[in-house]
């Protein structure tokens, strides 16, 4: 009995294809399972960090189908995006072609590794169904006045040519290229992804124990909400005639207003509309234009590093002292957050601190140390007591935020206000490989949305790719189109979304029936049945963007009345990286491993094994060419020790007591295997502990001849082993079991009663040797079986007391 992985996994690729066995079951009285990895974008092969993923998933499906769930375990293709339309431009192909070549290769991967997706929910997001559906909620939520468009700096992509969400853009650097992202004014489409903000941030807690906490963390802080105090800062009359009296002044926002007394400065970020409007009426010299449109340009990131500011001598007038306090543009300030103005107080706050040096501005303490002194060279964050701050003097500075908050109320001059760091979802690309946002520009009628009986607005395919600009803009006829609403000519809008909107809902889509698959998205009865998702997997990267904005998803489309929860992901599971010589496999580092050269030399088994058991899902995994041949080694061995069993079709009765010690020790090992699967499928998803104890008991087997044993352990660790290993594991099951044992196991607790006891032998307290006595072995026997073994020890002595502690020990007492 040979075995060929190329052979045997083939035929029962082909066997689970033709039977459709892994396609889920209409009946919805049995309990579900939804299992799903985040999806791929269809680059071309599949990495070993692919392979992690969807072997993780697969073995919950295939563990969930064995104990009786109706298991939905669906793949697809995040298959719009920039790289596809890049990979156009240099290969000179379509990004259609380029994609669905792609698709259709790494679904090829998929069957050889053995994964077992459901092949009739298969979509990718560029199908022109998926962006009939998807359009149709963009125009819903539209509607509801979740969308809306306006003019902004946005993060630009030179390289990508295109606009990025904030948390698209990663130390100031693209998501997707890494190359710089500067800021440009321009039109763009938004979520009110803020109008969510609260409950993104409070329904955290609902995910507690199903998601990491480092995860929860992340999304807590990129939120970022905060309470203080909102003011308005009013100009002098100075400075408001400079101004035309177009501005009164400018509202700000701070988390410490015990530091009230202590400004300074204020400072607007170089975007600021009083920046803009002294800008274009030449308020400002030459030079200093310049300076402001470097620090509009320079990446957030950047701003962050070197202060740099610009006096654009207006002042303000302090709101509880009326002193007149200056203007600065500094690049720290930034729009995202609050009004794009604040008040500085550099003698408690680093950053305020560095620029008032840099400038020599006036640096105010307002608060001390309890005890002790104020340290004049670096700004005192820590609470404290206040003092030059007029009534307030004395007050611990954390009691005197509330007061002084109570205070700008009273006086009507401000008031307790939430701010966020969370900003309204940017989604327009200025690329062609992604879904038309649904609107039509008329002259008569504005913005006006396409009717959904004319969805899907598809892209045409008759266009060219250069790279420069949007080949929606340059198409003779594409966007040339008539107003939904009065029939006049109309534009077509050009932009597309952001692809993260497809993967915002497409766990949803995957709901849908093959019946309705044409007619809905979804249903509500479908989605009532599966959602939410029992176990998601994917990587911490995503901790942010996707898993953010589908939680967003799913609240939006509950109160578009499409379903009835609150969170899409019951339990969420990320994945560590795959290294190779320390580093993250990469094709510019040239430390990838191809998953096909590996399946084509010790078959995709091997590849599954040595994924699971060389780390914990959580942590890193190093590849390990050794531990990869070690893996294919115990696959075949387990495979050529099931000539020790005997064909059967149902679980063979033992007769426990009649066996041999070694015979119980191989029983006792092989249900500890099931214990620990069951666990580590439920709760603790540490396969490698689970196969280090199938190789525990496949010892334990070897050490005994018992054909029964062998036939009992082999029927409950072939079922353990077939969400890790399955094509083996259903090779061996049909050739022995008839394919009877891939059901729930039982564990039977008679195996783990011990009839013997292993008791530790001291002299004079000082361990020498063990015993293994009959649980019910008398005192005397104990004691004569401990002194023939400790006879070397006793040998010239005179034994003067024999001590037993029942269940643990014995100990001798001797001398010379």
């Amino acid at each position: 009995m040979q075995y060929s992985s190329k052979e045997l996994e083939k035929s029962w690729q082909e066997y689970w294809s033709q039977n459709r066995s892994f396609e889920p079951s209409e009946d919805f009285g049995k309990e579900k399972k939804y299992i799903l990895s985040m999806f791929p974008f269809p680059s071309g092969r599949l990495h070993m960090g692919h392979v992690r993923n969807y072997t993780l998933s697969d073995a919950f499906a295939r563990y969930y189908r064995q104990q009786g769930f109706n298991v939905l375990h669906p793949i697809g293709f995040d298959s719009f995006g920039m790289p596809a339309e890049n990979a156009a431009i240099k290969n000179g192909s379509h990004p259609k072609k380029w994609t669905y070549d792609n698709i259709d290769y790494m679904k090829g991967e998929f069957k050889s590794l053995g994964f077992s997706f459901s092949k009739e929910r298969e979509l990718a997001t560029s199908d022109e169904l998926y962006t009939k559906f998807e359009q149709g909620f963009i125009i819903d939520m539209y509607e509801k006045d979740l969308l809306y468009r306006k003019k902004g700096f946005l993060n630009w992509c030179e390289s990508c040519h295109t606009v990025l969400a904030n948390e698209q853009v990663i130390e100031g650097c693209c998501w997707r290229c890494d190359n710089q992202v500067v800021k440009k004014d321009m039109n763009q489409y938004y979520f009110k992804i803020t109008k969510y903000a609260d409950e993104l941030l409070d329904d955290l807690h609902k995910l507690e124990g199903g998601w990491p906490k480092q995860v929860l963390t992340m999304q807590e802080n990129w939120i970022g909400r905060s309470n203080g105090l909102e003011f308005k800062l009013r100009f002098d009359d100075e400075s408001l005639s400079k101004l035309g009296k177009n501005f009164e002044g400018f509202d700000v926002f701070t988390t410490r207003p015990d530091t009230i007394y202590g400004v300074s400065y204020t400072a607007l970020a170089p975007e600021h509309e009083i920046v803009t409007y002294m800008i274009e009426n030449l308020l400002i010299d030459d030079e200093s234009i310049t300076r402001i449109k470097e620090m509009k340009n320079a990446s957030s990131i950047d701003r962050q590093k070197e202060k740099s500011g610009i006096a654009l001598n207006l002042s303000v007038t302090h709101p509880l002292t009326g002193k007149k306090v200056p203007v600065w543009v500094a690049n720290f300030v930034l729009m995202d957050y609050g009004s794009g103005a604040v008040m500085a107080v550099p003698a408690h706050d680093e950053r305020d601190f560095d620029f008032a040096k840099k400038y020599d501005l006036p640096i105010n303490a307002v608060i001390k140390p309890f005890d002790g002194e104020l340290e004049s060279d670096k700004a005192y964050t820590e609470a404290g007591e206040l003092f030059n701050s007029e009534i307030f003097n004395g007050m611990n500075s954390k009691d005197a935020q509330s007061k002084i908050i109570d205070y700008f109320e009273e006086k009507k001059i401000g008031k307790k206000t939430t701010n966020y760091k969370l900003k309204d979802w940017g989604v327009s690309r200025q690329r062609y490989w992604g879904a038309p946002i649904p609107f039509v520009h008329c002259e008569s009628c504005g913005i006006v949305m396409e009717k959904k009986e004319n969805l899907p607005i598809a892209l045409p395919e008759d266009i060219e790719i250069t790279g420069e600009g949007n080949p929606l803009e340059k198409h003779p006829t594409w966007k040339q189109c008539k107003c939904p609403k009065c029939g006049n000519d109309a534009v077509r809008e050009t932009d597309t979304m952001d692809t993260f909107v497809e993967s915002s809902w497409y766990f949803l889509r995957f709901c849908a029936s093959p019946k309705n698959w044409q007619d809905e998205a979804f249903s509500k009865e479908q989605i009532k049945y599966w959602m939410g998702v029992d176990h998601y997997i994917g990587g911490i990267e995503h901790a942010i963007l996707h898993l953010l904005y589908a939680r967003f998803f799913t609240k939006v489309f509950r109160d578009l009345g499409y379903l009835e929860f609150d969170e899409p992901f019951d339990r969420l599971l990320t994945q560590g990286m795959v290294l190779k010589d320390g580093a993250k496999m990469s094709k510019s580092k040239g430390n990838t491993v191809d998953p096909d050269a590996i399946i084509e030399k010790y078959g995709a088994d091997t590849a599954r094994l040595f994924i699971l058991f060389a780390a914990p899902p959580t942590q890193e995994l190093e590849w390990n060419d050794s531990a990869v041949e070690g893996a294919y080694k115990f696959i075949k061995r387990f495979y050529d020790r099931s000539a020790n069993v005997r064909k059967m079709d149902t679980l063979v009765n033992i007769e426990h007591n009649s066996l041999s010690k070694d015979e119980k020790f191989a029983r006792k090992k092989v249900y500890e295997a099931l214990v620990r699967a069951e666990d580590v499928y439920t709760q603790r998803y540490t396969f490698n502990t689970m196969i280090a104890g199938v190789m525990e008991a496949m010892n334990a087997l070897n050490l005994q001849s018992n054909e029964d044993v062998w036939s009992e352990g082999y029927w409950i660790l072939s079922s353990i082993m077939e969400p890790v290993i399955p094509h083996v594991c259903w090779e061996i099951s049909k050739r022995c079991f008839s394919l009877k044992n891939m059901t729930p196991q039982k564990v039977i607790e008679e195996v783990f009663v011990e009839d013997s006891i292993t008791l530790g032998v001291s002299i004079n307290g000082k361990r020498r040797c063990e015993i293994e006595v009959s649980l019910d072995a008398p005192q005397d026997e104990i004691l004569e079986i401990a002194k023939k073994e400790a006879h070397k020890w006793l040998e010239g002595k005179t034994l003067i007391k024999e001590i037993l502690v029942p269940k643990k020990l014995v100990n001798l007492v001797v001398k010379d």
